[in-house]
This record gives C-alpha cells, sequence and structure tokens, in this order.
C-alpha cells in the first residue's frame, strides 16, 4: 500500500513510515513540485498510490472522479510531521480497509 505525500507535507514521512507503507513517495520526490492537482491525480492513478493531502482540491476530485487514486484527507490543521507519522500509524488498519474498499473514494482523517 503506497502513499503519495501532496506537496504540503513532508518528504520525510515516506521514510518514516516505510515500514507501514513501503513504496511511499512525495510529490516533490516524483518531480511533481510545480506540477498541477490534474497531474499529481493521474501519477498517483498510474502508480497505484493512495494520495495523502491537508488540500480540498483532492478531495472534491475524488468526489467527482471516484478512485483510483483514494484519497485520504488528512482534517488535522498544519502539524509537525512528527504528529503526522504518529496520525497515519495510529490508523493503519483502517487506511488499509478504506484502500480495499471498493466504495471509498476519500476518507477524512481528524
Amino acid at each position: 500500500m503506497k502513499l503519495l505525500f501532496d506537496q504540503n507535507l513532508s518528504f520525510k514521512l515516506c521514510d518514516r513510515l516505510a515500514d507501514g507503507f513501503p513504496g511511499s513517495s512525495q510529490v516533490r520526490l516524483a518531480g511533481l513540485d510545480r506540477a498541477d492537482d490534474r497531474a499529481i491525480w493521474e501519477f498517483a492513478k498510474a502508480g497505484g498510490f493512495t494520495l495523502v493531502t491537508q488540500d480540498a482540491d483532492f478531495a472534491d476530485m475524488a468526489a467527482l472522479y471516484g478512485p483510483p487514486p483514494k484519497v485520504i484527507w488528512l482534517r488535522c490543521g498544519n502539524q509537525p510531521s512528527a504528529f503526522i507519522e504518529e496520525l497515519l500509524r495510529s490508523h493503519v488498519e483502517a487506511i488499509r480497509a478504506f484502500v480495499a474498499s471498493a466504495d471509498e473514494s476519500c476518507w477524512e482523517v481528524y
């Protein structure tokens, strides 16, 4: 289960969460730091990623287009990377269930 972290989330999360989410990347690491949301969406879709973002635009795209990719919308406000890491770790099983679900396109985490 690979995650693609949006621009506003640290690239360091890829290494920190590699044990639970191997193969994850971040928009800048993927060379998409200047790409628009649609290009990031298509990259995630083609690469089998689940998008992790704090951006409502991707949640809107998930509602409009449906998966893939799936979107995890972090609604916790701007937080340190350590907080985001712990938040995702504490929801690993729920994230796996969400990704496996055929019915859901966006999952909001508070």
